[in-house]
């Protein structure tokens, strides 16, 4: 069965190249996944292997639980974000993209490729808030994509760090200690300055592949501070100037789990920008 959704408003914002011959999307990183169920009575789902939706031109979509999660700033280190730890409640499942949209997968849809750093399995970045949208746009508009009742829209922020987290408190995904981060992500430290091919890292548990790095993400919300109280599917500041980017990228620092990034205007792209998706069905 296709999971619930998120409400229809955020499907209704969103709507939504090289030269070199395209090549398959890799199969090799994931073809089980680790996946959660549905969440436990301590709010921390639990993992089974599942394999991996696969949308008409290659994306890999992997379930994620409704559930409940601690979202911002805890008590380790210092304050990554704006604004205090607030409860988040996630009341809908939802699919969302097992890797960063790839290079090959943009030009099928909108085709061109803007990418900095050329390789048809690397990231797609050069792509601002308002590129990410229009392929999500033009991608639900593909007839296979219509006749199979989907759409697609890029993540609220609750919505990517819940992923991101895949069910832990602790700084990264993988636990506390950053001296793990190279098995995990390509960043500042071990990525030569260059964006590689997706799912070249491990993942995390939820089988989500470069959430603490290779490129920032784009995000759905607008910038602006976090609740200090609980919330419940949030879709962040009402308005703004800047959209939220999460994720680290291929010259970042360290970026844990809960840190954030004020964006450039929507209608700017840089070669550190890509973005994942989250699949919605319709019917």
């Amino acid at each position: 069965m296709r999971p619930l959704l998120l409400a229809a408003l955020l499907v209704a914002t969103t709507g939504c190249g090289s030269d070199t011959k395209p090549q398959e999307q890799p199969t090799t990183p994931a073809e089980t996944v680790s996946s959660p169920e549905t969440p436990n009575s301590s709010d921390e789902p639990s993992a089974k292997a599942v394999v991996p939706a696969v949308n008409s031109i290659g994306m890999r979509f992997v379930p994620i639980p409704a559930g409940t999660f601690m979202m911002g700033y805890a008590d380790y280190g210092p304050a990554q974000v704006t604004g205090p730890a607030h409860k988040v409640t996630l009341t809908q499942p939802f699919e969302l993209g097992v890797y960063e949209v790839t290079q090959q997968q943009y030009e099928k849809v909108m085709g061109t490729n803007p990418s900095y750093f050329k390789g048809p399995q690397n990231p797609v970045e050069k792509v601002s808030w308002d590129d990410a949208v229009e392929f999500c746009r033009k991608l639900s508009e593909l007839p296979a994509e219509k006749q199979a009742g989907y759409v697609y829209r890029l993540p609220t922020e609750a919505e990517w760090e819940y992923a991101c987290r895949a069910g832990t408190t602790t700084e990264y995904s993988f636990g506390d200690s950053e001296s793990e981060l190279g098995a995990y992500a390509w960043y500042g430290q071990n990525s030569g300055r260059t964006t590689h091919p997706v799912g070249q890292k491990k993942p995390n548990a939820w089988g989500l592949y470069d959430m603490h790095g290779n490129v920032h993400e784009h995000c759905q919300d607008w910038y602006g501070d976090h609740p200090s109280g609980s919330v419940t599917d949030p879709t962040g500041s009402a308005s703004g100037n800047t959209r939220v980017l999460r994720g680290g990228h291929y010259s970042s620092s360290p970026f844990p789990a809960a840190k954030r990034v004020r964006g450039d205007f929507p209608e700017y792209g840089y070669k550190y920008l890509g973005f994942r998706l989250v699949r919605t069905a319709v019917n």
